[in-house]
C-alpha cells in the first residue's frame, strides 16, 4: 500500500484564525492527542516570533511521542543578514525539533513588493537558509509560499525556486496554495508542470481554503504523487481556513487505499477532531464531512427505513470506522422507521403495527408544527417515549410559580425572585430563591424545593442555554408580517452530571415558560435516568 505523510500544521497555521488563540499547555495537550492519532509531523509552531511557541518546543522535549516528529517552522533569513547570523535561523536550531520547515518567496510580486529585494537575491536566500540548516536537523522541508500564483505569474522563477531548494538539500518541496485561489483544474496542470521539469523530486502540499477546494485539490495533489500533505484539525486556519486534515484522511484511506495512519488509528479521528475543537473553543460543525455529528444523521422517514435494511443505501462509508455514530434523528419528517430506529435505541423493541408507534409519531409531529425539535433534545425524546409507553413514573408535579424582576436601576444588579409551588407525593413544597435573572432563580426554586426528596439533583448542573426566536412559526393571531415580539421561542437547556450530558426543550410565546419546561425535562430526565441505572444494578446484582 502507497503510504502518504500527513503534517499536521493545527497549532501554528491553525492558531492563525481569527478568533483562536492557545496557551503554551494548550499546544502540548493537542500535540500529544494529535500523536496518539498517528500523524507523522506535528508542526509546533514558529520559535523565533513568540515565547509561546518557544516554550512549547522546550516542553515537548519532556514528552516521549510514539507516532509524530515535532516540526518547527521559519522563514528563509533576512535579505539584509547572512544565514550565518540570522536569529529566525538560529531560533530553529535552538529548538530541538528533529524536523525543520522554512518558507520562501516563489512570486516575484512578492520577491519585489513584500520582500523588497531581487529576484536573484531570493534565490541566495532559498538556497543559503536550506544548506545553512542542513547539517543541524534530521529532515528538511522547505514551503514554496504562494507557488501556484508565482508560477501562473513567471512559471520559470518558480520552478528555479524549487531547483534550488532542491539542490541545497530540502528533503520536500511543499507547493503551497497560500492564497487559495486555484481551482482543481488549473491546480492539476500546474503540478504535472513541476513533476515533468523536475522528475523524481519528492513533493508535497499545503493548500488553502479560499474557494473552498483545499481538500480537493491535496487529494489530487496525491493522485498526483505528492508524498507529503499539509493541514489541520477541522480545517482552522487564517481567512478561510486550510486545508480540512478530517476529510482528507479518511478519503484517502478508505476511498484511494492509501496508508495515512498506523493501523487501526482512524477510529479515533472523529474522538480527535472534537477534543480539538474543544481545546480551541469553538462548536464542532455538525455537518463536517466523517467528524460531523450530523455526517451520518437520517432525518426523513425514506431515508431512515432504507437505512435500516442497509445502511449503504444512504452512508458512503461506515461510520464507525472514523470513529462517528450513525444517528437517526425525529421531526416532522419522521416516518415509522425513525420511531421504531429510536426505539431500539432507548431498549425498546417494537412492532411496526403497534398502536403506541403511530401515536408517538402523531405526537412527535403535533408537538414539533408547535416549534419543538427534538432532533437536537433527546433526553426530551426518552421522556416523551417513556411517558406514552407508561414506564416514567411522576416524579414532582409544579401546581405554580411566578417570578419577579425589581428593576430598580441604581443598583448595580436587579433581583429577580422566583417562588414554585410543588407537590411531590401528596406533600406540597412552597419555596422561594433569587438569582441571576429569571432562568437562574427558576433553577434555584425547583431544586430547592426538591432537594429534601431527591438529594442526587445536587449532582446536576446546567452546561449550555440556547434561545431561537421561532419567527417562521405562523398563528392566527399574528400580523401578516409576522409575531414579532409575540412570537414563540424555543429553549434548548443542555444539563450534566458526572456520567453523562443531556439536552431538554421548552416552547413557549414566553421564553421563562419555554426555559421553565426545559428545565423541569432536564430535572425528570436526570432523577429518570438515577431510577433507570438503580434499577439495572438490582437486576445485575
Amino acid at each position: 500500500m502507497r503510504r502518504v505523510s500527513i503534517y499536521d500544521t493545527t497549532l501554528r497555521d491553525g492558531t492563525q484564525a481569527e478568533d483562536i488563540s492557545l496557551t503554551t499547555e494548550d499546544k502540548l495537550r493537542i500535540a500529544l492527542k494529535l500523536d496518539e492519532l498517528g500523524l507523522a509531523y506535528i508542526e509546533g509552531g514558529w520559535p523565533g516570533s513568540n515565547p509561546t511557541d518557544k516554550r512549547f518546543f522546550q516542553e515537548i522535549q519532556n514528552y516521549s511521542l510514539k507516532n509524530a516528529a515535532i516540526a518547527a517552522f521559519g522563514s528563509t533569513h533576512n535579505h539584509r543578514a547572512t544565514a550565518a547570523t540570522d536569529p529566525n535561523l538560529k531560533a530553529l536550531i535552538e529548538s530541538g525539533a528533529p524536523v525543520i520547515t522554512i518558507f520562501g518567496k516563489t512570486w516575484d510580486i512578492h520577491v519585489t513588493d513584500a520582500l523588497g529585494t531581487t529576484l536573484p537575491r531570493n534565490l541566495e536566500l532559498v538556497g543559503d537558509s536550506l544548506a545553512y540548516l542542513r547539517p543541524h536537523v534530521k529532515e528538511l522541508f522547505f514551503d514554496a509560499e504562494h507557488f501556484f500564483d508565482g508560477y501562473k505569474a513567471n512559471p520559470d522563477y518558480a520552478l528555479a525556486i524549487l531547483g534550488k531548494a532542491h539542490e541545497a538539500g530540502a528533503d520536500v518541496l511543499v507547493l503551497c496554495d497560500t492564497n487559495g485561489g486555484t481551482l482543481p483544474g488549473e491546480f492539476r496542470q500546474i503540478v504535472a508542470a513541476v513533476t515533468a521539469a523536475l522528475p523524481g523530486i519528492p513533493f508535497g502540499i499545503h493548500a488553502h481554503n479560499d474557494s473552498g477546494v483545499a481538500v480537493a485539490n491535496s487529494i489530487e495533489g496525491v493522485v498526483l504523487g505528492a508524498m507529503q500533505v499539509q493541514g489541520t484539525v477541522n480545517g482552522y486556519g487564517e481567512r478561510c481556513g486550510n486545508a480540512n486534515l478530517c476529510s482528507i484522511i479518511p478519503s484517502l484511506t478508505l476511498k484511494l487505499g492509501i496508508d495515512c495512519l498506523p493501523e487501526g488509528k482512524l477510529a479515533l479521528l472523529t474522538p480527535t477532531a472534537h477534543f480539538v475543537s474543544e481545546m480551541v473553543n469553538q462548536a464542532p460543525p455538525s455537518n463536517q464531512p466523517y467528524v460531523g455529528d450530523g455526517a451520518f444523521a437520517h432525518k426523513g422517514g425514506v431515508h431512515v427505513s432504507a437505512v435500516v435494511k442497509n445502511p449503504r443505501t444512504y452512508e458512503h462509508v461506515t461510520p464507525e470506522t472514523v470513529g462517528n455514530v450513525r444517528r437517526v434523528l425525529l421531526s416532522d419528517l419522521s416516518g415509522q422507521s425513525n420511531i421504531l430506529y429510536k426505539a431500539r435505541e432507548f431498549g425498546f423493541d417494537l412492532d411496526k403495527n403497534d398502536p403506541f408507534v403511530l401515536e408517538l409519531l402523531t405526537t412527535i409531529k403535533e408537538r414539533e408544527s408547535e416549534g419543538y425539535e427534538y432532533s437536537a433534545a433527546e433526553a426530551s425524546y426518552e421522556l416523551l417515549l417513556n411517558r406514552v409507553l407508561g414506564r416514567a413514573r411522576s416524579y414532582f408535579t409544579v401546581v405554580r410559580y411566578r417570578v419577579l424582576d425589581d428593576n430598580v436601576y441604581d443598583r448595580a444588579e436587579p433581583l429577580t425572585e422566583a417562588t414554585v409551588m410543588i407537590k411531590v407525593g401528596g406533600r406540597v413544597k412552597h419555596t422561594a430563591a433569587t438569582g441571576m435573572g429569571p432562568v437562574n432563580a427558576l433553577d434555584k426554586a425547583i431544586r430547592k424545593a426538591l432537594r429534601g426528596f431527591y438529594p442526587k439533583l445536587a449532582e446536576m448542573r446546567l452546561l449550555d442555554f440556547k434561545v431561537r426566536v421561532l419567527s417562521g412559526l405562523k398563528r392566527d393571531d399574528c400580523e401578516p408580517g409576522g409575531c414579532g415580539t409575540a412570537s414563540h421561542v424555543r429553549v434548548l437547556v443542555e444539563c450534566g452530571d458526572a456520567a453523562r450530558r443531556w439536552v431538554t426543550v421548552g416552547v413557549s410565546h414566553n421564553v421563562i415558560e419555554a426555559s421553565f419546561q426545559a428545565m423541569e425535562d432536564a430535572i425528570n430526565y436526570k432523577l429518570f435516568r438515577d431510577d433507570k441505572a438503580k434499577l439495572t444494578k438490582a437486576l445485575k446484582g
